[in-house]
């Protein structure tokens, strides 16, 4: 695969848009995933909501990344068109990195996307991240509906290619000959060869998503920032990124590899609420995983539902994976988590029926970590 390209992608901050410092007292800097969940009763516009006062929120508090993530055919999760969401985050925010955790390449031709985030730099400058991801983000029908093709393969084992022409088109540098010389992602580069062209000083930072090794080693062969999904895959966490840090080679992105983790977690007033917020999420990770994907269910109906021995034990192992309970509780279990893991930042994600739980955590931690106000 070509060499990986850099160019100006920094947000004024650490000069590449990638490296963050932590706030506070903080062991590595914090960040947001927001799945912008839809609970039962609530509407996708509380929903979305809710996601702006989050970012509102963690911005003013000093955390350094808002994200969010592309699924499909969820009626819980609201976030099946990311860059519309960011761009509607932007309009109400002003520091906060904003970004894709992620969207799936091959759900896509990479020309759109690198015009949806030429978009939405444009629209934010020097604050925008492009994550990528190599899996559907939903069930296989599903993504052959997006794609026009039941050759769900091809996109995961294409992956490689894909990136390299999405880079190409971010860096508009196809070289002579090529097919898709002549074409260009606007907004981007090509604005800056026209006649009174100024060249835009960022670009978005790319970024590799994964939950096994694939994207591991090919994030560490790129020199490519790497985020791993901690959250549904903690047994490979560790493994992930021992692969990743040992196959980094420099690149003119990073000159050292730089890797963040999301983390499941939620902090409440007592422990006692913080278990009857995270059981929505985990009957809800029950219903998707037997085929049953439906609206975050309330407090009071996970606490009510008879769980089956199997749905039982699904639950105590998903749960032993959320860190939650009170903020010093949970400040225990993130701090643990970034000295065990060695991660760069942590991207915490509040999974509970409604706004409300998810915004008093996100508080909370933020206080727990004396991060500043009105930042």
């Amino acid at each position: 695969m070509d060499e990986i390209r850099g160019g100006n992608t920094g947000d004024g901050t650490d000069g590449d848009g990638i490296r963050a410092t932590a706030a506070g007292t903080a062991p590595v800097p914090l960040s947001v995933l927001d799945l912008v969940t839809v609970g039962q009763g609530r509407t996708a516009t509380q929903a979305l909501r809710t996601g702006v006062e989050i970012a509102k929120l963690t911005e003013s508090r000093g955390f350094h990344r808002y994200w969010v993530a592309e699924h499909h055919s969820m009626p819980g999760v609201a976030s099946s068109s990311p860059a519309v969401i960011l761009a509607h985050i932007a309009a109400h925010t002003d520091r906060i990195r904003l970004g894709s955790g992620g969207v799936m390449l091959p759900n896509h031709a990479p020309l759109v996307i690198a015009e949806q985030f030429g978009t939405l730099e444009a629209m934010a400058p020097g604050r925008v991240d492009l994550g990528l991801g190599r899996a559907p983000g939903t069930d296989g029908a599903t993504a052959a509906a997006l794609r026009r093709s039941d050759r769900l393969n091809d996109g995961a084992d294409d992956f490689p290619q894909q990136l390299s022409e999405l880079i190409r088109f971010l860096d508009d540098d196809f070289p002579d000959g090529h097919p898709y010389a002549r074409i260009h992602a606007v907004p981007g580069p090509v604005q800056a060869t026209a006649p009174g062209g100024v060249q835009s000083a960022h670009r978005p930072p790319v970024w590799l998503l994964g939950s096994s090794g694939f994207s591991a080693r090919l994030a560490g062969t790129l020199g490519l920032p790497f985020a791993f999904a901690h959250h549904f895959s903690a047994q490979n966490t560790i493994p992930a990124l021992d692969l990743y840090r040992d196959s980094f080679r420099p690149s003119a992105v990073l000159d050292a590899p730089y890797a963040l983790i999301g983390v499941s977690a939620l902090a409440a007033d007592d422990e006692r609420e913080a278990r009857r917020q995270v059981l929505t999420g985990a009957l809800s990770m029950v219903r998707l995983r037997t085929g049953r994907p439906g609206l975050i269910p309330s407090p009071e109906e996970a606490a009510a539902y008879d769980f089956s021995p199997m749905e039982r034990e699904f639950v105590d192992g998903w749960l032993s994976n959320v860190i939650h309970g009170t903020s010093d509780e949970v400040r225990t279990g993130l701090d643990d988590l970034a000295k065990r893991t060695g991660a760069d930042e942590l991207m915490i994600t509040a999974n509970a029926h409604g706004g409300d739980a998810r915004l008093r955590s996100y508080e909370l931690i933020a206080d727990a970590y004396g991060l500043p106000r009105g930042a």
